[in-house]
């Protein structure tokens, strides 16, 4: 099968597309042949060990799992004796957790990290959700424990996880305020934004509504570009701050976003506002809400891009780079394909 593999840390430019064995499925695992998967931050931290930090996790020298790439969307094409809940041809989606291999034409996992796909949406959108859409749901849902009626502010709203949360926070019944630049105003509208910052001409702890008192119960920091005390500024005196921010790469770091991830709920020990900052993993639960949420029309995702498997450098590099618009997806088999 083809995959995209990496065998040492670097640009894009590490990344080859090479033959490899097709992977055998264990007892608990399913073999899925990938129709579309979809690039995330996560990606480009991985391909580059950025931070350094993070190389902990990722591998010292090199990367420990070659074949990079984390959400997918296919059907199943076998499955170990072990496993009950699928079969082949089944049409799935999940995350393939640390150990990546989704840019590639099959993926092996464990049976806890697939799930059946939203029957209403392709492979491509499908394939957009788990990383994104998780890390949203984690944040707004479980962590913030948010409500209907509650105010929340989306710093970062037109990104991946961005145009998940601002939809995820109107299902859940809450007034968004999403913090975005000029051409996506229109975009994070259309999900349902009731207020839009445009950030290239207004800073969001200072705007209007904020001095003439409008605080929010909840703010989701997908960017960090701003300090944990300008954050805390727009609260509600028991508001919880949400820290989840990948960034862009600006050159390599020691610790990258994981400082103000890091820092954020150990000065939360000692403000009266609640700093989180939730990890988020897709697993079978979460995968489950979000293909209800997506049948039922309240959550559809955004695609920005879409790119070949042997353009996967090209798709990271504007990833990592540029201020892409919502999710990056990669097509591996087309619809015609056997």
């Amino acid at each position: 099968m083809k995959a995209i593999v990496q065998h040492r840390y670097g640009s894009p430019d590490v990344l080859r597309l090479r033959e490899v064995d097709v992977p055998t499925p264990g007892d608990d695992e399913v073999l899925v042949r990938v129709r579309a998967s979809s690039v995330n931050a996560y990606d480009w931290h991985a391909m580059r060990g950025d931070p350094y930090l993070s190389r902990l996790t990722f591998g010292l020298r090199r990367p420990t799992a070659p074949v990079r790439g984390q959400d997918f969307a296919g059907r199943v094409e076998a499955v170990g004796r072990a496993v009950t809940r699928f079969r082949p041809g089944d049409e799935v989606y999940g995350e393939a957790g640390p150990a990546g291999g989704a840019f590639a034409e099959y993926v092996c996992l464990a049976e806890n990290l697939v799930a059946a796909k939203p029957a209403n949406l392709s492979f491509e959108q499908s394939a957009a959700i788990p990383l994104a859409g998780t890390t949203a749901l984690v944040c707004l849902r479980d962590a913030a424990e948010l409500r209907a009626g509650q105010h929340v502010l989306i710093n970062g709203a037109s990104g991946g996880v961005g145009t998940f949360a601002v939809q995820l926070a109107k299902a859940y019944g809450a007034q968004v305020t999403a913090v975005c630049r000029t051409r996506n105003i229109e975009l994070v509208r259309s999900l349902g934004a009731d207020h839009v910052v445009d950030y290239t001409r207004e800073d969001f702890t200072h705007t209007d509504a904020v001095r003439a008192g409008r605080r929010y119960e909840v703010l989701l920091d997908l960017v960090g570009n701003r300090s944990l005390t300008d954050c805390r500024r727009v609260l509600t005196p028991d508001g919880t701050l949400l820290l989840s921010g990948g960034g862009v790469f600006t050159g390599g770091s020691v610790f990258g976003p994981m400082s103000m991830l890091i820092r954020g709920p150990l000065v939360g020990r000692f403000v009266r506002h609640r700093i989180v900052a939730p990890f988020a993993a897709a697993g079978r639960g979460h995968l489950a809400t979000l293909r209800e949420l997506a049948e039922s029309g309240r959550l559809t995702p955004v695609i920005d891009r879409t790119y070949r498997l042997d353009e996967v450098p090209d798709a990271i590099r504007y990833v990592e780079t540029e201020h892409a618009r919502a999710k990056v997806v990669i097509s591996i088999f087309s619809d015609n394909s056997r």
